[in-house]
């Protein structure tokens, strides 16, 4: 089976379970994802304190 027939058939069976959500807004994953990594960032430095 060639790469190209799997990626169609799988394309296919996304497209038959309904393919994109439409509750997951980019804009809200993204700045959710952006506001976990800057609390991570933030806990980082809080317990980095020898530098």
């Amino acid at each position: 089976m060639s790469f190209h027939s799997t990626a169609a058939q799988l394309v296919n069976l996304a497209e038959a379970e309904g393919g994109r959500h439409e509750s997951l807004n980019p804009a809200v994953t993204g700045g959710a994802a952006l506001v976990v990594l800057l609390l991570l960032l933030w806990i980082t430095t809080r317990f980095n304190r020898d530098r």
